[in-house]
């Protein structure tokens, strides 16, 4: 075969392997095989030692010719190829405007927000506004002026974080409840009687199990006036028991004890889940123990600017997960502040 034989078949394989070259890669792998540092067309350049010395002139003149026209191939075919990715991409990537929108994702209340608003909703028919107060809080409000003595026992049930103070400087806390609040709605009203729901968070040096958290929530009522009675107090929880639990809830109120009230009782529901007849939830009792009340004791009504001779009143506490707990047979109070979106999915 002649050296202008093997040309003529190098640029006619070269034009059928281009036109099944389907993308840029291929292209790219083409323009290596033909045209590239160690193509073909390169490869004859360097064999022209072989060719006789008068064909060498038109021999390469043909070669030259050839890479123009295999270089012009590429260049038309690149931009072919380019132009039909940009096509398809944007084929890919187009809008239909008429079509309807896809609605963005949207947020919703935390199941504890929930519960708390669900609450704030039940005292406020009852005549209750929500009062507000400080987390961080003076040792003085959060236990002494409750009728916490500093050697009082009931200290030790609640495991406390203080703030670093200068050593002239009152000691100041992390509030262990939500009861300060009533030391600042009462010395608020005075002598004015008054009812207030005091919601919010509290923190405790607690070990974190499935049970207990180092920051939880409260929320606490309060009623002032004259003569308010214990009777007055099962009413109020009656009335919260059926509207947060449902109609025929009956609240049971056991002897307890508490510093700030006295009588004092823990509150009792009868199992809504089970209608009293006894279950899983409520270890087969019939009821569920909700939280704390009682009657305000005379230290602390005194301690709020009120007469114990002239007025009374009745105060309770509740802790809204465990409220949220029960209802929804959640098992882990953990799942609350962890962040797990699945967990918190479930109750928008």
């Amino acid at each position: 075969m002649t050296p202008t034989d093997e040309l003529s078949t190098l640029e006619a394989q070269a034009g059928v392997d281009l036109a099944s070259v389907a993308d840029l890669a291929g292209l790219a792998e083409w323009k290596s095989r033909y045209t590239g540092k160690s193509g073909a067309l390169t490869r004859a350049l360097r064999s022209m030692g072989s060719v006789p010395a008068e064909q060498r002139p038109e021999h390469g003149r043909r070669l030259n010719a050839l890479r123009e026209r295999l270089e012009a191939a590429f260049d038309e075919a690149e931009a072919r190829l380019k132009a039909a990715a940009q096509a398809a991409e944007l084929a890919a990537d187009q809008i239909d405007v008429t079509m309807p929108g896809h609605a963005p994702a949207l947020g919703h209340l935390h199941l504890t927000t929930q519960v708390l608003r669900q609450v704030e909703q039940i005292f406020a028919e009852m005549g209750f506004q929500v009062w507000e107060s400080p987390e961080v809080e003076f040792d003085d409000l959060n236990f002494s002026q409750l009728n916490f003595p500093s050697d009082h026992p009931a200290r030790d049930m609640q495991d406390t974080f203080y703030v670093e103070m200068p050593p002239e400087a009152p000691d100041v806390l992390l509030r262990t409840h939500t009861s300060p609040g009533q030391m600042h709605a009462m010395r608020r009203y005075a002598p004015e009687p008054l009812r207030v729901l005091l919601p919010g968070k509290v923190y405790r040096n607690e070990q974190i199990t499935a049970r207990s958290e180092m920051m939880f929530h409260q929320f606490e009522f309060l009623a002032v006036g004259h003569h308010i009675t214990m009777a007055d107090l099962r009413g109020t929880l009656s009335f919260f028991a059926e509207r947060m639990y449902g109609p025929g809830t009956k609240v049971r109120l056991r002897p307890s004890y508490f510093p700030f009230t006295e009588p004092s009782a823990e509150m009792d529901v009868s199992c809504f889940l089970c209608a009293g007849k006894g279950c899983r939830i409520c270890k087969h009792t019939g009821w569920l123990e909700i939280g704390g009340c009682g009657m305000v004791h005379p230290n602390v009504l005194t301690n709020g600017g009120y007469n114990p001779d002239i007025f009374s009143g009745f105060a309770g506490g509740f802790g809204p997960e465990r409220i949220a707990m029960l209802k929804y047979g959640i098992d882990d109070i953990r799942n609350f502040y962890s962040g797990d979106v699945r967990f918190v999915q479930q109750f928008g």
